[in-house]
């Protein structure tokens, strides 16, 4: 071997139990060799460094030895050594990148045609294969599924999603796992003793810790390690390590935690000014972070049971705890959640460094944005915004809506559709709730703010709730899920307003249709003879009220009265009408054979005004604190249509 071969090539396995990991794969083409069981094509594909073009080698080698059939080269006998050195005449390895063409598969497809002239078998291994293009993929379809005698393919490729189909069909597939981390761990150990260097367990764990389940990235790294960190006869440090590396040490985690807890701004600017001067690599200490963070959440979920579970030295997990104890969970998981979230995007935006120091400003000013210890008893359902009777009200003590809300709705139920908006501002938990009132679901608010000042307290600028939704604020809100309550039970809808050139009606005709069940139906059971959809069926020659209307309502018969329930209050509203009513009590008659009472419930789904949606999440403390913070105004509150 060279003198300056790199340890990756110098420590190159080559026997199948010499490769770390892919114990699966090993055994199925060990046992191929062995009972000489070749298939016609392998496609090998995973990660970068993780043994596929090595493990082709030594199969090709047991394929060839000169004691074939075996599992294992004995790597002694003239063709495994000049199937080693690569100047083996059957074993052919082909560069897919450079030999991408139909020009370049019509010559291997040529040399397919001859016979081995050393060796058993005629051994063509194709790296990167992924790169060959379509025509060439096409052109080597039949020679993939039919080879001459004594022709085997070895495919490898780090990106198997671009292999067409048809040839995917033709291979024996092995997908390549990623090395754990402690194996990994191990293979670095095993070479730095046998180099002969004395080093820290802890630097060969951060090598491994770096390379991310890759064999030859972790020969890399520890070839320059060796290199620029220590003199021959020095002992490898971890030390030594980070500084090589450019990795965050134990004191720079401690520190960060240490002004997290303290929400100290400046300290954080400090540290990531100081990171970016020792060149740190970014993408690794945001590995890191999210590491942390997933252990101090497992050790605050379970205590030193869950300690004991991440191997890791006692005074590891001594010091883990102690941090734990200074966050409260839901600070631990909003953290965690929004690193990970932000690795991609600091990673690849044009100011990384400063998306890091964002990410690191925006985790130590979490409490104060958010009231998490009010948030975290809620819980949030993922569908609709349901608000049950006898919740508390959203603005923690009103009852209901101001005389001037109120007005509003009557004035506007009718007309106002509920309007679609980014997203709720947050979910109640459901509660128990009697058959006979259903809870009703009412439309999200989703309120919009502007920042106040002087100059602009005349010409507010409304800020979109999707802007607003990508702030660490919103997103954690929508986790955390704080939840306005529901109003108590709906009261009797009111009659809508009537139009503009109309005259005004005495206020006795205008008042609404008094519709509410009495207690005389409650305790009468349902009649099973009158059904619903007999009742639809009876009613499709009807034109005073459409059909597509009544489908939009559920309804029973109890003794002498017709139970309706509205999906909506807008159709409850309608139907309220006195002509609709009378309509109803006609058609109701018919269909049963006598007369009924008509009487509703509260229908499904209440449509509030957007002065009263306002008016309800302004009072909420939550918002409160928001508005405080940002110095902000709510100026608008849309409810979502559900």
């Amino acid at each position: 071997m060279a003198a300056n071969a790199s340890l990756a090539a110098l420590y190159r396995p080559q026997t199948f139990a010499e490769v770390v990991g892919q114990d699966m794969v090993k055994s199925i083409l060990s046992r191929a060799a062995r009972e000489d069981r070749v298939a016609p094509a392998y496609l090998l594909s995973g990660t970068r460094g993780v043994g596929k073009t090595t493990i082709a080698r030594i199969f090709a080698k047991a394929l060839n030895c000169e004691h074939a059939p075996t599992g294992e080269p004995c790597n002694e006998c003239e063709a495994c050594r000049r199937i080693t050195q690569g100047n083996f005449v059957d074993v052919v390895e082909i560069d897919g990148a450079s030999n991408r063409g139909i020009d370049d598969i019509r010559r291997l497809r040529d040399a397919v045609g001859y016979a081995p002239l050393e060796g058993r078998y005629k051994v063509f291994i194709i790296d990167e294969a992924h790169m060959l293009t379509k025509e060439a993929f096409n052109a080597l379809l039949k020679t993939l599924e039919e080879p001459p005698a004594r022709v085997t393919f070895i495919m490898a490729t780090t990106e198997q999603h671009k292999f067409p189909v048809t040839i995917v069909s033709r291979c024996q597939h092995f997908v390549f796992r990623q090395i754990p981390e402690a194996t990994l761990e191990a293979h670095i150990c095993d070479i730095l003793q046998r180099e002969g260097r004395p080093f820290e367990k802890e630097a060969a764990h951060l090598i491994a810790r770096r390379a991310a389940g890759s064999v030859r990235d972790s020969m890399s790294l520890l070839g320059q390690v060796l290199a620029l960190g220590c003199a021959p006869d020095e002992p490898l440090t971890a030390k030594q390590a980070r500084e090589v590396l450019g990795l965050a040490g134990q004191e720079v985690m401690d520190r960060l935690l240490d002004a997290l807890a303290g929400q100290d701004a400046a300290a954080i600017a400090v540290l990531v000014r100081e990171l970016l001067a020792q060149g740190a690599d970014m993408g690794f200490f945001l590995r890191e972070l999210c590491g942390l963070w997933r252990n101090l959440f497992l050790i605050k979920q379970a205590g030193r049971d869950a300690a004991k579970e991440l191997d890791m030295p006692e005074s590891e997990q001594e010091r883990l705890l102690s941090m734990a104890s200074r966050f409260s969970l839901t600070y631990i998981h909003a953290a965690w959640q929004m690193t990970l979230d932000s690795q991609r995007r600091i990673l690849t935006s044009l100011e990384p460094s400063a998306g890091l120091e964002l990410l690191l400003l925006n985790l130590a000013m979490l409490p104060r944005l958010l009231p998490l210890e009010e948030l975290e008893p809620i819980v949030a359902p993922a569908s609709g915004i349901v608000t049950p009777q006898g919740s508390a009200p959203l603005s923690g003590g009103a009852t209901g809506s101001s005389p001037a809300a109120s007005a509003s709705s009557a004035s506007s139920a009718q007309s106002a559709a509920p309007r679609p908006a980014a997203a709720p501002v947050a979910s109640p938990a459901p509660s128990s709730v009697p058959s006979e009132s259903p809870a009703p679901v009412q439309s999200a608010p989703s309120p919009s703010f502007v920042r106040s000042s002087p100059a602009s307290a005349s010409v507010p600028s409304p800020v979109s709730a999707s802007a607003a939704a990508s702030s660490p604020v919103a997103a954690t809100a929508r986790e955390s899920a704080p939840a306005p309550a529901a109003e108590p039970a709906p009261q009797p809808a009111p009659e809508p307003a009537p139009h503009l050139t109309e005259a005004p009606k005495p206020a006795e005709t205008r008042a609404p249709v008094s519709r509410r069940p009495s207690a005389a139906w409650k305790d009468v059971p349902v009649d099973p003879s009158l059904t619903w959809d007999t009742f639809l069926d009876a009613c499709r020659d009807n034109h005073d009220i459409p059909l597509p209307m009544l489908r939009q309502v559920t309804g029973e018969v109890r003794g002498d009265w017709l139970v309706l329930q509205a999906l909506s209050q807008v159709i409850g509203q309608q139907l309220q009408r006195p002509e609709k009513l009378r309509v109803l009590e006609s058609l109701a008659a018919s269909w049963a054979g006598r007369p009924l009472q008509i009487a509703f419930r509260p229908p499904q789904r209440i449509v509030r005004t957007e002065a009263e949606l306002k008016e309800e999440v302004q009072s909420h403390p939550v918002i409160k604190k928001f508005q405080d913070a940002y110095d902000a105004r709510l100026v608008r509150c849309t409810p979502i249509n559900r």
